[in-house]
């Protein structure tokens, strides 16, 4: 039976609860056990994927079409397991299912309540698809305290006792606040932090604290006595330089071993953390530098491209450089007095990343012109694909007029919404005009490369699986002109349908594809996209 560890947040919650899940995670799988990270979220939406990026950042997807919470792509990134859709959960979910059982007349006419009903239902996706786990950690979202998490709370009080002593552990996630004018840490936000989630029923049995200077002995065994947990249970969080430094800066503050001694199991021999120190190195001791410019539509919040990001560092370790990424708003390039080339002339490559809508993809268009005329490698994902294709169209295929239906009717519609396709559960299909939420393309899907590509030369093989998050495709018809242009299809889906990947063969590196290659992304196993792309980057700056 698999153990469970529930973990909350106090004061500020928001201070590394998905990292710290995500390293002890690694830690775990260090000492040879076999987890599984879940997310439970308070907000009402059903999936994150209705949410704007500027409130929730990144909507990170799964193999199995899952729009999920960006932590996700955390727990991926530090553990190497996939996620699935049930990994996380939304306050609006569990709703929408007791409703429909409600309707559908399961309850058989009892009283709808929070508990046992919302509860159970909690307590159901905690402990789907378990029986093949050591360890099971489940990160409730929000901050104790607040209304929205009380559910998710009281769930996991019944669920310690239901799981039995011993088969479950509690880990609190807390701020010791420095306030500089007076040089010292204050410990009262975490010892009342701890009595409220204790009110709740739960007792926390390792104390994480997050602070900005280094907690002294005495101030650990302080919120030892104040919250009823062992001093060895008190574990600081500083920040840490890289957060690829923090599964190693955790064990060192004795985070896996405090967890384990919570639940009676001897820690033992120390974990092999060595793939852990050789990122680090790499990242503390680059060999070069290289910039890059990501020409985007909601760079004002970095978290909307969370994984983008960190898959560019993954491709920077590949190479052994630092990438320094100039995030660069997309609108800029569309006032008439735009100076594209004082902005990208010093970058080594430009990538352009997936969006939604017509705002900035004249900016967009504009800065694949620009990577492609000074034959500076260009990287375009998802929208960022569609633009090249229509870049191309317009300035080499002879087609003025081309444009995306995305943006409104136009008469040349190089990109368009697709109605139907081709999935492992066989033919799906969409409507113009139906409800946004879920009417994506969603999850993995194969792509078929051309042998002989430049793209199949990257991967190394001609078949491969990547995630997709999109509603629109490059129309097809248009690939005749657009490959005399230059602009070759190299990757298409298993049936020939939907274009995957586009390149320029005779440009220093120029691909665009249809999906989201950073969401397979990881430190310790680059993407072979990333990781070329920076090589060429590299190659570049050498040549500036």
């Amino acid at each position: 039976m698999a153990r469970f560890i529930f973990i909350t947040g106090g004061v500020v919650s928001s201070l590394g609860k998905g990292l710290m899940a995500a390293s002890l995670a690694a830690l775990l799988q260090a000492r040879g056990y076999r987890v599984r990270i879940r997310k439970f979220d308070p907000y009402l939406n059903v999936d994150p994927g209705t949410m704007s990026p500027y409130q929730h950042g990144e909507v990170y997807v799964t193999d199995d079409g899952a729009e999920t919470d960006l932590d996700l792509g955390h727990y991926e990134r530090f553990t190497g397991v996939a996620s699935r859709q049930s990994d996380n959960v939304t306050s609006g979910r569990i709703y929408q299912q007791i409703i429909t059982r409600e309707r559908r007349g399961d309850y058989l006419g009892a009283t709808v309540q929070v508990i046992p009903h919302v509860t159970d239902a909690i307590k159901e996706f905690a402990q789907d698809q378990t029986d093949d786990l050591d360890f099971v950690l489940c990160e409730i979202g929000g901050t104790v305290g607040d209304i929205e998490s009380l559910p998710f709370i009281e769930a996991i009080r019944q669920l310690r006792n239901d799981l039995g002593r011993g088969n479950s552990v509690s880990i609190h996630v807390t701020l010791v606040p420095y306030i500089a004018a007076a040089g010292e840490l204050k410990t009262k936000p975490t010892q009342h932090s701890v009595r409220e989630l204790a009110a709740l029923g739960v007792q926390p049995d390792v104390l994480v604290c997050r602070c900005e200077q280094p907690l002294p002995d005495s101030d650990r065994a302080k919120i030892a006595l104040f919250c009823n947990v062992p001093k060895e249970a008190v574990i600081p969080a500083l920040d840490a330089k890289s957060i690829y430094a923090v599964p190693v800066q955790y064990h060192e503050q004795g985070l896996d071993d405090a967890v384990l001694n919570a639940f009676g199991i001897l820690p033992g021999s120390a974990p092999d953390l060595s793939r852990w120190t050789d990122i680090m190195d790499r990242v503390t001791n680059p060999e070069g530098e290289v910039t890059v410019g990501v020409v985007g539509k909601y760079v004002g919040l970095q978290d909307a491209y969370k994984s983008l990001g960190e898959a560019l560092v993954h491709g920077g370790i590949a190479n052994k450089v630092k990438v320094n990424v100039e995030w660069i708003d997309a609108e800029l390039f569309e006032a008439d007095d735009a100076d594209i080339t004082a902005r990208l002339e010093p970058l080594h490559a430009i990538l352009v990343p997936g969006a939604f809508g017509s705002r900035g993809a004249e900016g967009k268009i504009a800065s694949v012109r620009f990577a492609r005329e000074r034959e500076i490698p260009y990287f375009g994902i998802c929208f960022g694909m569609q633009m090249a294709c229509v870049e191309g169209a317009r300035d080499l295929a002879g087609i003025p007029d081309a444009s995306s239906t995305e943006f409104g009717a136009t008469d040349e519609p190089v990109v368009g919404m697709i109605t139907e396709w081709m999935s492992a559960a066989g033919i799906e299909k969409r409507e113009h005009g139906g409800d946004l939420g879920g009417t994506m393309r969603l999850g993995a899907y194969p792509a078929k490369l051309d042998g002989n590509s430049v793209v199949s030369s990257i991967y190394g093989e001609t078949d491969i699986s990547e995630r997709h998050r999109h509603r629109y495709e490059v129309n097809t018809a248009y690939r005749e002109r657009l490959e005399k242009g230059g602009l070759v299809f190299s990757g298409m889906s298993p049936d020939g349908t939907l274009p995957e990947i586009v390149e320029r063969p005779d440009h220093p590196w120029f691909v665009g594809v249809q999906f989201h290659p950073e969401l397979k992304s990881k430190p310790f196993d680059p993407h072979p996209l990333f990781k070329s792309f920076i090589a060429a980057a590299v190659k570049q700056s050498r040549l500036v």
